[in-house]
């Protein structure tokens, strides 16, 4: 009876310990494949204990620009809209940084027509098949509600149009217009708004991603700020983006350290219309060159097919090359353990082109090695499942068409006939170059494909928002010349208009592709003249001559990239700035108005609660180039010759 009953104690704690070894072997499976492995940064050993140092040279902030602040409040002369000459519906066509630039454009625009405007729909949403029915069109990527209320006091804004509106635009009885890059308010006065009159209800498709022009007169100075006030305020993103990309930006700052966040620009539409294709190798440069030829066909590029790349580059026509990032920030003295956050949804040449880069900084990170697999699918939403691209085997023939197939085939005796082709599995067909092996011909985007670009809205999105938040950003491509609105360009815009004082680089390429031309063979080892001509020429475009030479390439094209001065005002205690105006007599740079007096007050109060020592500048404690502090001052003294005059300099020395 006893041995009886100790069997039994026994079996029970076996399937209990066996009940608790499955659930703890579920739990951990369940985590696994949502990703629970953070990745780990890398730290030096140089200060293990206590606060670390920013140096101001390297984090900010800058003082020039320490004395500016956001201020779009609108003037005593702004009215609210009172007339209602009907309802504007817009389709916006592109990526994220196409987007945000039309949304601040439609709204100008409903506002000088003196209409309702129809939240605008997003294409790459719309045209995705099976995403989840959570958010539809904007809401996939902004807060819609907060997007009327923020704009009640300038545009009207409805949700849709009215149910008989809307059952007359599905029958086509409204016009609509896709106006010209960069239009006038001449051209909505003139053409638009009789049309707009007449029929109470407009369309307008919107492909370039500005649809109205970068520089108003002055008289229309309110709809800058308005544009401003869409851009950094209303266009608020969704929760969920917000939530994830803060969490984003407190992991990057968990160590304690600041971080730089880095664009590189490498996109393909951009490479193929700047002609960057031989810089790349095989595959890829078949690539550029099939998506330029494409653009030659639809006028898009007026150059022909093969241009000299190099010359390009030279020119500064093309992104800086992650390997050339990487040596630059060297150059500025960011030590090896600097955590560096790569933006952006697409990379051309994959993960290769950043293998130098990430030799050099080890902290090289980005979304998908800070977020675990399962909030990143939280952020997307429940999606429909899509059937997989496989190749279909023909249909089955009918007896009767077999026995017309025999009779049709010829003399006997026949020959074999060739043996079927070998299928392309799915696994050799992902990506957007799986195509190139199979024809001539790129196909026409999958289903599958169509989502995965509404996926990129939504990294592009949360990449946006850990940008704007860095303490040093670094593009790898801007101001491009092709009279769109890019992605650095945006965050740089965001960026001085939100926090002036950070550190921003705005480096001009023909002078670094220059620099890198002197230094070609021995790029990892340059000569000292060469490492401070480059560190000044950094230095100065994250100060106010870099902030000016770039608004003179930036704000034709897009005002959101150089919001001044019409965005932002100046403390009444302000130093004296010399103010730069264009060519044509427009403020550039000093010729914001005071701030008041309320909002002075305010800044100084929160200027003295926040008043700490980690803002005093300890560049001299940071070595730079493995060198001491003698060697600096050996460093400044010889900063006036040229990097020929150094050619023979020992590198190691």
């Amino acid at each position: 009876m006893l041995l009886k009953s100790k069997f039994k104690l026994a079996t029970a704690i076996g399937i209990v310990l066996s009940m608790l070894s499955l659930t703890v072997h579920l739990f951990l499976a369940n985590y696994s494949a949502g990703g629970i492995t953070k990745y780990n940064m890398h730290m030096d050993d140089a200060l293990p204990f206590g606060p670390r140092l920013r140096p101001r040279r390297l984090w900010g902030p800058l003082i020039p620009l320490d004395h500016l602040h956001p201020f779009v409040k609108p003037s005593k002369l702004y009215a609210a809209p009172s007339k209602h000459n009907g309802f504007i519906y817009a389709k916006i066509y592109g990526g994220f940084e196409k987007i945000q630039s039309s949304i601040c454009d439609l709204v100008a625009v409903a506002r000088l027509l003196n209409a309702t405007l129809v939240i605008p729909e997003i294409q790459a949403t719309t045209r995705a098949k099976g995403i989840s029915p959570k958010f539809k069109s904007f809401s996939y990527l902004y807060d819609e509600d907060h997007f009327i209320h923020a704009l009640s006091s300038d545009v009207v804004i409805v949700h849709g149009l009215p149910k008989d509106l809307r059952e007359a635009r599905k029958k086509i009885k409204f016009p609509t217009v896709s106006p010209r890059n960069s239009a006038t308010p001449e051209y909505y006065i003139k053409e638009v708004l009789p049309r707009l009159v007449k029929s109470k209800v407009h369309g307008i498709i919107v492909n370039g991603g500005n649809c109205l022009q970068s520089i108003l007169p002055a008289s229309l100075e309110e709809f800058q700020k308005l544009r401003c006030r869409v851009a950094f305020h209303a266009l608020r993103l969704r929760p969920q983006i917000q939530a994830l990309g803060s969490q984003i930006v407190g992991r990057l700052r968990a160590s304690g350290r600041p971080y730089v966040a880095y664009h590189p620009g490498l996109l393909r539409d951009t490479l193929a219309f700047h002609g960057c294709a031989e810089l790349f190798q095989d595959i890829h440069t078949e690539l550029i060159q099939y998506r330029r030829n494409q653009m030659i066909k639809r006028g898009t590029v007026k150059e022909q097919l093969t241009v000299d790349s190099v010359s390009r580059k030279m020119a500064g026509l093309c992104p800086l090359m992650a390997e050339e990032v990487g040596l630059l920030l060297q150059a500025l003295g960011y030590p090896p353990t600097t955590i560096i956050f790569l933006a952006g949804s697409e990379t051309f040449g994959g993960q290769r082109m950043l293998i130098p880069l990430r030799a050099m900084f080890a902290n090289l990170v980005d979304r998908t090695s800070l977020c675990s697999q399962r909030e990143l699918f939280d952020l997307v939403g429940p999606e429909d499942p899509l059937t997989p691209d496989l190749p279909q085997p023909p249909p089955p023939k009918s007896e009767k068409q077999l026995i017309e197939e025999w009779k049709r085939a010829g003399p006997r005796p026949r020959p074999l006939p060739p043996p079927p082709a070998r299928p392309f599995y799915a696994h050799e067909k992902e990506g957007w170059y799986g195509w190139i092996g199979e024809n001539d011909t790129e196909p026409d985007a999958s289903l599958i494909e169509f989502r995965r670009q509404a996926h990129r809205l939504l990294w592009d999105a949360l990449d946006y928002f850990v940008s704007v938040e860095a303490d040093a950003f670094f593009p790898g491509f801007h101001n491009d010349g092709s009279g769109w609105p890019d992605y650095s360009s945006l965050v740089m815009g965001h960026r001085l208009y939100q926090t002036p004082s950070s550190i921003t680089y705005r480096p001009d390429r023909k002078i670094i592709a220059a620099l890198f031309e002197d230094v070609n063979d021995h790029r990892y080892h340059p000569p000292r003249n060469w490492t401070i001509a480059a560190r000044e020429h950094l230095n100065r475009s994250a100060s106010v001559e870099g902030v000016v030479s770039s608004a003179m390439l930036s704000r034709p094209v897009s005002f959101l990239a150089h919001p001044l001065p019409e965005c932002s005002c100046r403390t009444p205690k302000s130093p004296a700035v010399q103010p730069v105006k264009d060519s044509n007599g427009r403020f550039l740079f000093g010729g914001e108005e005071e701030c008041p007096d309320w909002m002075a007050r305010s800044l100084a109060t929160a200027s003295a609660r926040n008043n700490e020592p980690q803002n005093e500048d300890y560049e001299d404690e940071l070595p730079e180039d493995g060198s001491s502090s003698d060697t600096q001052e050996s460093d400044r003294s010889d900063s006036n010759k040229s990097s020929e005059q150094d050619e023979e300099m020992d590198p190691d020395d």
